[in-house]
């Protein structure tokens, strides 16, 4: 391939060269080969819809072009990614979307063709038997079905000007077919590298200022081929590699000849093996390999294979670089096969086997085929198979004498060129890192012909350089040399060289360059630079060393002396501030403290500021904690007042704070309290008893009260039931009832029955004694027919029951608590009296005088376990539920 460059080294165009298509590779392949790429990438990334057209299936495995390797899929190959490649690759080469078209369907033919059958007639002519392949190449192809089919199994013979045709047999049938997917993909192959030429082409009239660009050629050359079974490719191709290792040799010769003579050394004749002799073999005119293998495709009768090999044997059988089975001896011939000629190329020896060698060399396509292939509506495939063929009397060049001559003009681009060679050596075989496979490393030096590359360069000087370089690679291991050399390099080179002991023979001075015959001299000399390195490292280091900390010490030594400066004047700068103000403060503070009693003035706010704020930071640090907490900081004179009021608001904002948290369930029970506490605190002795106690909502559930007396209740709610016990008004005899208290009265209730109704409106008031029993008078109006007088009741719970009842008639300020005695009205005028006296225990009965005696248990309040009565209630009352 030729790359061309413009002025500023860009590539501007290129062109490919095509040598050897390995064609056969399409119909067949090797264990372990696979075919073209294309096939599989086609096949692994084609869209669903384009493999539909091209009638093709995703499955390697259904094409027998594909499955002869048994290698159709490969782990480090993905063809899908490739085949994304392939599609970018054919857009920038501007193919448009028909010629994609026509070049897939070439492709598909190729597969179909693989998998067309012949069976044999009673005739024994072959006959195609898959019609469907048929059909789709028609119409991949362009032409006509049936045409194609007789094509395939029939072929046309020109004798005497007259056409004749005669029906082929399977072996025939099968060489048509695979000589027509051969020629159809190799000549596509030859029509895609020119389509890629014209795009690599490059184009003057973009760049006019100039008339030529420089060109870089690149060969990727075949690799010297050893199979297990060589054939008629790995012939050429090693043919091949003989022509390109002879000029590789005289190449070399060549140029080490001139270096010499420009330098002023004598040459020296080098001993080399020359390979012409086997160049010769291969391709000498009527007595080469080539030129008896064209004779024998050429000649009429009956040529196979062997008579090839025999005719070989008899024309080159004194050859010193030929072998056969007939020519070996006893020992060798059982290493060669009857069907098999050994040639011993410069790399080594190599057996290939003559079968298909004449089929190969002719690969001959029947006229029916080229006629068929000439009539194709498909613009690739008409443009490939040109009518002047069939017109062309003269019969095509056999397979090896075009590659003869495309690599003899190869040969003479070469030779024309200053060549460079990159010789590339695999590892190991599996394409892992880190493995180094020995015998395969010395298999590819050996048929690369690097050993003979290297002797004949190890025959001269191995070693040459110029002087300036070799000067200023070498110059430190001479005192005189370094560090540096103010003389001419040729001067400095010799001095080095004299101090280096170097021997007459095993150098040479040239004009330009010193030329060392022995590497042993050259590795010598690179032991004493590695050497001669530590020192020079170890020295250069220890001087950097020295001067780079030096320069670090003398930059943060700067850097402190800076810092401590600063840090002193803004030190004293600080403790002078600190200083003035604390004689300021001192002045202003006493000044103060002399004028405190004064009204605020200059002299004394500072002061008053100050006392003012210790005692706010003192009062916060030290609030009370909640508003049972009574303890507050001692205020200065001037800040009673202010104390007075933050006292206040600190207490409101505790029992806000408080009120804030309390539920609607707890409220009510406080607010009961409250009221209990203004009718009862510090007037009835066992008030205390109850404080600690909390009033529950009934003392009697729905169940404990007769359905009936619900049932007369209607829809009147009841707020509080309780247990009473009642006395009559007659005789105090005690009997058991129930009190409700509902919105609009007061009921006594014996069983399922309502023993009296008190309106509230009705009732006048309450009366109960200052001691510790558990009596009290309910007062009803006498005007009221209904009402028998008042009602003498004890409850187990007089306070609670009191307070509810008081609550619920509205009746708080209506409560009279008495002491040693009272009167209650029994009806029509008559008054009771109930007399109260302290005792042991409590005790209820008539006394002779006709009055109820009640006498009351002693109790003896702990000021300890109910003195704080819980909370001081008066203040919520006052305060929050205003």
């Amino acid at each position: 391939m030729d790359v061309q460059f413009d002025y500023k080294g860009a590539p501007v165009g290129g062109h490919i060269l095509n040598y050897l298509l390995e064609k056969s590779r399409v119909v067949h392949q090797n264990h372990g080969e696979r075919n073209f790429h294309i096939f599989y990438q086609l096949l692994e990334g084609g869209e669903d819809d384009l493999l539909r057209r091209l009638g093709l299936e995703k499955n390697p495995q259904q094409y027998h072009y594909l499955v002869k390797g048994q290698c159709a899929r490969v782990s480090s190959i993905s063809d899908k990614n490739d085949w994304k490649v392939v599609q970018r690759a054919l857009s920038v080469i501007n193919f448009n979307n028909n010629e994609v078209e026509d070049l897939l369907s070439i492709v598909a033919s190729v597969l179909h063709l693989g998998n067309v059958q012949f069976a044999a007639d009673e005739q024994g002519n072959a006959q195609v038997t898959t019609e469907n392949q048929i059909k789709y190449l028609a119409r991949l192809l362009g032409v006509e079905g049936s045409v194609l089919r007789e094509a395939l199994i029939h072929k046309t013979i020109i004798a005497k000007g007259e056409e004749l045709v005669s029906p082929l047999n399977l072996e025939q049938a099968a060489y048509a077919r695979d000589a027509l997917a051969k020629a159809v993909y190799g000549r596509t192959f030859s029509w895609l590298v020119n389509k890629i030429n014209k795009s690599l082409a490059y184009k003057e009239a973009e760049c006019p200022g100039w008339r030529s660009a420089t060109v870089l050629g690149l060969l990727d050359i075949y690799g010297f081929e050893v199979f297990q079974n060589n054939s008629f490719e790995q012939f050429c191709i090693n043919y091949c590699n003989e022509k390109l290792q002879q000029l590789f040799i005289e190449l070399t010769l060549k140029s080490e000849q001139e270096e010499y003579e420009s330098e002023g050394i004598a040459w020296e004749p080098v001993q080399y093996f020359n390979n012409k002799i086997i160049c010769d073999l291969v391709e000498e005119k009527f007595k080469g390999i080539i030129s008896i293998l064209d004779e024998e495709c050429l000649r009429p009768g009956d040529a196979t294979d062997m008579t090839f090999l025999e005719k070989l044997e008899e024309t080159v059988k004194n050859h010193p670089h030929f072998l056969t089975h007939k020519l070996a001896d006893q020992k060798t011939r059982k290493s060669l096969g009857r069907e098999e000629f050994r040639l011993l190329h410069y790399a080594g020896e190599v057996t290939y086997s003559v079968t298909g060698f004449l089929d190969k060399n002719n690969d001959l396509l029947f006229r029916n085929l080229k006629e068929t292939m000439c009539n194709s509506e498909n613009p690739i495939i008409n443009h490939c198979f040109e009518r002047t063929e069939l017109t062309d009397k003269k019969r095509p060049e056999t397979a090896a004498t075009q590659f003869k001559n495309s690599l003899s003009k190869l040969m003479e681009i070469l030779m024309s060129k200053e060549p460079s060679y990159i010789r590339c050596i695999k590892p190991n075989d599996a394409k892992q890192a880190g493995r180094f496979d020995e015998v395969l490393i010395r298999h590819q030096v050996k048929y690369l012909g690097l050993m003979e590359n290297l002797r004949v360069r190890r025959a001269g000087f191995a070693y040459r350089r110029k002087y300036e370089i070799f000067l200023q690679r070498y110059k430190s291991l001479c005192s005189e040399t370094w560090p540096t050399w103010e003389g001419r390099p040729h001067d400095g080179v010799a001095v080095l060289v004299k101090h280096l002991s170097y021997k007459q023979e095993e150098f040479k001075m040239g004009r330009t360059k010193i030329f060392i015959r022995f590497p042993k001299t050259l590795f010598a000399t690179e032991d004493a630079l590695e050497i001669r390195k530590q020192s020079l490292a170890t020295k250069i280091q220890a001087t950097w060393r020295g001067s780079y900390w030096r320069q670090k010490f003398l930059h943060m030594k700067h850097s402190a002396i800076t810092i401590q400066s600063w840090w002193r004047g803004t030190q004293g700068r600080r403790k002078a501030a600190k200083k003035k103000w604390a004689v300021e403060t001192i002045r202003r503070f006493i000044k103060g403290f002399i004028y405190r009693n004064y009204p605020r003035c200059s002299e004394n706010e500072y002061f008053l500021d100050y006392i003012r704020y210790s005692f706010l930071m003192n009062l916060k640090r030290n609030l009370p904690k909640n508003v049972l907490d009574k303890s507050w900081p001692t205020p200065p004179p001037s800040l009673c007042e202010v104390s007075q009021l933050l006292r206040q608001l600190c207490m409101q904002n505790m029992v806000w704070s408080y009120c804030k948290r309390i539920s609607p369930e707890w409220k009510q029970q406080l607010d009961q309290k409250v009221v209990a506490s203004e009718m009862f605190k510090g007037k009835k002795d066992n008030y205390p008893q109850s404080v600690p106690r909390l009033f529950i909502n009934t003392r009697l559930g729905t169940e404990e009260i007769n359905p009936k007396v619900l049932q007369v209740l209607g829809n009147e709610m009841i707020k509080y039931a309780a247990p009473v016990v009642k006395y009559d008004r007659k005789g105090y005899k005690a009997r058991v009832r129930q009190l409700l208290l509902t919105q609009n009265a007061i009921f006594i209730i014996e069983e399922a029955k309502i023993k009296q109704r008190i309106d509230y409106a009705n009732l006048t008031g309450i009366s109960v004694s200052s001691l510790s029993d558990s009596l009290f008078v309910l007062h009803v109006r006498c005007e009221d027919n209904k009402q028998k007088g008042d009602v003498v009741l004890q409850s187990d719970h007089v306070i609670e029951t009191l307070t509810k009842t008081a609550m619920s008639a509205d009746k708080i300020n209506n409560v009279n608590i008495s002491q040693g005695s009272i009167k209650f009205t029994i009806g029509q005028g008559k008054e009771g009296i109930i007399d109260f006296t302290s005792g042991s225990e409590l005790l209820i009965a008539k006394a002779k005088n006709g009055h109820l005696a009640v006498v009351s248990g002693f109790w003896c309040k702990s000021l300890h376990s109910l003195g704080r009565e819980v909370i001081n209630l008066n203040v919520f009352r006052n305060v929050v539920f205003k």
